[in-house]
C-alpha cells in the first residue's frame, strides 16, 4: 500500500519522474549547449562592437588633437591618445565586462543547481527502488514469522511515509528554486537583447553616414572643428561644403554651414552630441538634392563675375564696371524650373529686356550668361 501511495504521489507531482533519467539528462545537456553557444555568440558580437567604438573614439581624439591639416599630413605617427579622453570609454567597457561576468556567473550557478537537482532526483528514485525491495523481503519473511513480520511492517510503513513526505518537500523546494533561476535568466537575456538592439542602431547610422559622405579636417581646437564635407553619391562635380562644429561642456553641439562658393544657404543647427551624425547627414542630403543647379553655378564662378544669393535664388552677373545683370532661378531648376532675366542696368539705369533673348528655347543659366557676355549692344 505504501508503494502505491509513493507512485501516486510522484505521478501527481511530475509524471516524468517514473521514467529513466537518460532522456531528461540528454535534453538538459542539449539545452545547455544551445544556451552556451548563444551567449558566446552574443559576447563575440558585443566585443566587436566595443572594438568599433574604440576605433571611432581614437579617431575623433586624434582629429581633435591636430592644429592644422599640414600637421595631419606631416605627422610621422599619431600621438598617444589622451588617457583622460579615453576614461569614459574604459568605464563603459568595464561596465559591459561586469555585466557579462554577472551573466556568466548566473549561468554557471544555474547549471550547478540543475545538476544538484538531477542528483537529488536520482537519489530519490534509488531510495524508492530500495524501499520496494525491502518491502518484498518483508513479505517473504511474513510467511515464516507472522508476528515478527507485522511488527516490522508497521515500522517500515512509518519510515516510508516519512521518506515520502521528505521527498515531496524536497521536490517542491527544487521546483521553486528552478522557477526563480528561470526568472533571473530571462532578465539577463532581456538586457543582452537591449544592448544588441542599441548596437544595431549605431551600426545602421554609421553605414548610412559612410555611404553618403566623407569629410576632411581643416582645423581643430579644444571646442571647435572645421570640416569639409565631400559628396560621394552624386554624378555632378560639387565643391566641398565648409562647416564648423562647436562643442559645449554639456555634451551639445552647434553646427554652422558656410556658403562660400558651394552656393548652399548658410544655416545652423544645435542638439545633443549623439545627434551630430544625423545633422551632418541632413546637411549633405540637402546639398546633394540641389546638385545639378549648384554644380552649374560653381562651374560658372570660374568663367564669369557672378554672385549667387541662395535665399532669394538670385544671381548677379557683372559684365563690366557699368553693366550689371540680375537673373532668377525657379524652384526645382533645372529639371522643373527655368532661368529668367529680371533686369539689366547700365550706369545705374534699367535697360529694355525685350530684345534680350538667347537663340534657344528655355535657356539655361549658362546659356543666359554666354549670351549676355557676347551680346554686342551691352
Amino acid at each position: 500500500m505504501a508503494t502505491e501511495r509513493a507512485v501516486a504521489t510522484l505521478e501527481r507531482t511530475d509524471p516524468s519522474l517514473l521514467r529513466t533519467c537518460d532522456s531528461t539528462e540528454a535534453q538538459d545537456a542539449g539545452e545547455g549547449q544551445v544556451m552556451t553557444a548563444y551567449f558566446m555568440d552574443c559576447r563575440r558580437k558585443q566585443k566587436i562592437m566595443c572594438q568599433q567604438y574604440g576605433v571611432m573614439d581614437d579617431m575623433f581624439k586624434l582629429l581633435a588633437g591636430l592644429e592644422s591639416a599640414e600637421q595631419f599630413l606631416n605627422e610621422p605617427c599619431p600621438p598617444k591618445p589622451d588617457a583622460e579622453a579615453s576614461t569614459p570609454w574604459k568605464a563603459l567597457k568595464a561596465e559591459y565586462l561586469e555585466q557579462v561576468q554577472e551573466v556568466e556567473g548566473l549561468i554557471g550557478t544555474l547549471v550547478e543547481r540543475m545538476e544538484e537537482l538531477l542528483q537529488k532526483r536520482q537519489k530519490l528514485e534509488a531510495l524508492l527502488v530500495s524501499l520496494e525491495k525491502k518491502k518484498e523481503e518483508y513479505k517473504e519473511q511474513e510467511r515464516v514469522v507472522l508476528h515478527s513480520k507485522q511488527r516490522a511492517e508497521k515500522q517500515m510503513h512509518l519510515q516510508l511515509d516519512d521518506s515520502l513526505q521528505r521527498a515531496q518537500d524536497a521536490l517542491r523546494a527544487c521546483d521553486r528554486q528552478l522557477s526563480e533561476l528561470k526568472i533571473q535568466v530571462d532578465k539577463q537575456l532581456s538586457q543582452v537583447a537591449n544592448w544588441t538592439a542599441f548596437r544595431d542602431r549605431l551600426q545602421a547610422t554609421l553605414e548610412v553616414t559612410q555611404a553618403n559622405m566623407q569629410y576632411r579636417l581643416l582645423s581643430a581646437s579644444p571646442s571647435e572643428l572645421r570640416l569639409e564635407l565631400l559628396p560621394r553619391t552624386t554624378q555632378q562635380s560639387l565643391q566641398p561644403l565648409h562647416l564648423s562644429v562647436t562643442m559645449t561642456t554639456e555634451n551639445r553641439f552647434h553646427l554652422q554651414v558656410f556658403q562660400g562658393t558651394a552656393g548652399l544657404l548658410e544655416e545652423s543647427a544645435e542638439g545633443h552630441v549623439r545627434e551630430l551624425s544625423a545633422a551632418l547627414l541632413e546637411v549633405m542630403e540637402c546639398y546633394i538634392s540641389q546638385g545639378k543647379m549648384l554644380a552649374e553655378i560653381q562651374a560658372l564662378h570660374s568663367r564669369f563675375a557672378i554672385d549667387w544669393c541662395p535665399a532669394k535664388r538670385l544671381l548677379t552677373f557683372l559684365k563690366s564696371a557699368t553693366i550689371v545683370c540680375h537673373l532668377e532661378l525657379d524652384e526645382g531648376y533645372p529639371s522643373n524650373g527655368h532661368a529668367k532675366l529680371l533686369a539689366v542696368r547700365k550706369d545705374g539705369n534699367p535697360l529694355d529686356l525685350s530684345a534680350l533673348q538667347p537663340p534657344v528655347m528655355n535657356p539655361t543659366l549658362t546659356d543666359w550668361l554666354e549670351f549676355l557676355s557676347s551680346y554686342p549692344l551691352l
